[in-house]
């Protein structure tokens, strides 16, 4: 009896701490830290490589290994639910993330002009700084979890409903502010003291002090909504057993394969894309061939003019695709859909080939294909997250949604490892028009899907 009356108790202050903190408190907050150390680490270190000279090779290997977390973040997910609460996690990978983001600021290498002009700068110049990027891409995997499901803990399921939209906006507020205002902020300072080393410095320190604030405010300002201890062993076990059933019905479901290979070929085509769109738009005009590789065919852009046009334009023309691709699905249905979204999400991608080729120096001409580009993926991408959910319907409806989020990353990571040593060999202008031709593979799987769906 005194058991139940505890029970109903500590049920009692939780709900009157949630009645009492505003998820107006914390949700825009928490969100908005979610976001900006994962495009820190998968957009940024991107651009910051590439302004300190590092070869595109190199530049693209070793960047698409930092979102190697995110394809293994489903395995270790149930034992953040074990060990600790999700609040502890939550701001211990704050306070992790923050120390790291400290640490890149001081230790950042500083190569010379030259070797940054002439594109010789070696990755391994930065060995410790991608261990910092490595660790913080770890902490930012984690943090994920933990938010999302502290997310659901501490709202009822109106709350969640209420404020689903405002967890997507600060989100999407962190990409503009990290790929837009942050890249821009580098780019000013660059053109202010002429010392690229200098201005990503500076860059990440403002990183860092940012981190250190949303980290002093959640400590005091996340409520507590979990039981101080963790989850027994016994459930612990019970979790082990239940990821171990995930994995065999996923794999047993029909149609795995098809599926599977859906989720690694529908992107092909952007996932060569991705990695070497900053870099081209930064990297000089004149074509210079050494040791039989080819530098430069770039646009030749200021790094405060691709942070407005890549980073905050375009990202912005991303968003509102997703958004009017939601909006298309939800009246038409997933397989009416599919072709439309497999087009938009492809073949705009072109415009790439036609900069490459005519190389602009208008920042309206420039400008303008790439948010018809980054419009076209957010409006195509919409029908490969709705097949995902809908695959992943049934008993482990959120465990194999994980798995199927394994794959769509694995879809970016296996040609990001090669994208930089294609484009060395043949050059830009080659590239886009080999990584565009990819978009086959695209309409193939899309029809072997189609054919698959029901109405």
């Amino acid at each position: 009896m005194r058991t139940r009356v505890r029970e109903y108790n500590k049920e009692s202050a939780r709900q009157g701490l949630l009645s009492f903190v505003s998820p107006w408190v914390w949700v825009p907050t928490l969100y908005f830290t979610e976001g900006v150390p994962y495009f820190l680490v998968n957009s940024i270190s991107v651009m910051l490589f590439a302004k300190m000279g590092v070869p595109n090779d190199q530049l693209a290997f070793f960047t698409t290994l930092l979102y190697f977390p995110w394809f293994l973040k489903g395995l270790w997910s149930p034992f953040v639910d074990i060990i600790r609460t999700k609040r502890w996690w939550i701001i211990a990978m704050q306070v992790l993330l923050t120390v790291l983001c400290i640490l890149l600021t001081i230790s950042l290498p500083q190569p010379s002009a030259e070797m940054i002009a002439a594109k010789e700068t070696s990755v391994g110049l930065f060995r410790f700084t991608l261990i910092l990027f490595i660790i913080a891409a770890f902490a930012s995997a984690t943090h994920d979890i933990a938010a999302d499901g502290y997310y659901m803990l501490a709202h009822d399921e109106k709350s969640q409903a209420a404020f689903v939209g405002i967890r997507s906006t600060f989100y999407r507020i962190a990409a503009v502010f990290s790929q837009g205002v942050l890249v821009y902020i580098a780019g000013r300072i660059e053109e202010s003291t002429g010392d690229i080393p200098l201005s990503w410095q500076l860059t990440l320190g403002a990183t860092a002090l940012i981190m250190l604030l949303v980290t002093l405010y959640h400590t005091f300002f996340l409520p507590r909504v979990e039981a101080s201890r963790p989850i027994e062993s016994a459930d612990s076990r019970q979790v082990g057993r239940e990821l171990k059933e995930a994995f065999v019905t996923f794999f047993s479901k029909s149609g795995v394969w098809l599926a599977i290979t859906f989720m690694l070929l529908y992107r092909l085509s952007e996932g060569f894309l991705v990695k070497l769109c900053q870099p081209f738009l930064v990297d000089s005009r004149e074509v210079v061939l050494r040791d039989g590789q080819l530098f430069g065919g770039g646009l030749g852009l200021s790094t405060d003019t691709v942070g407005l046009l890549y980073g905050t334009i375009g990202v912005a023309c991303l968003l509102l695709g997703g958004i009017l691709g939601g909006i298309y699905i939800s009246r038409r249905g997933l397989k009416r859909s599919l072709w439309l979204m497999a087009a938009a999400l492809t073949l705009p991608s072109f415009v790439y080939c036609y900069l490459s080729m005519v190389q602009p120096e208008s920042l309206w001409v420039i400008g303008t294909a790439v948010c018809f580009e980054q419009f076209g993926y957010g409006f195509g991408f919409t029908a490969y997250m709705m097949y995902m959910m809908h695959f992943s319907e049934g008993q482990y409806k959120t465990s194999h949604y994980a798995i199927c989020t394994a794959f769509m990353a694995l879809s970016m990571m296996i040609p990001g490892f090669v994208a930089g040593a294609l484009e060395l060999a043949v050059g830009y202008s080659a590239f886009f028009w080999i990584a565009n031709g990819c978009s086959i593979t695209t309409f193939v799987i899309t029809y072997f899907v189609y054919r698959r769906l029901h109405d």
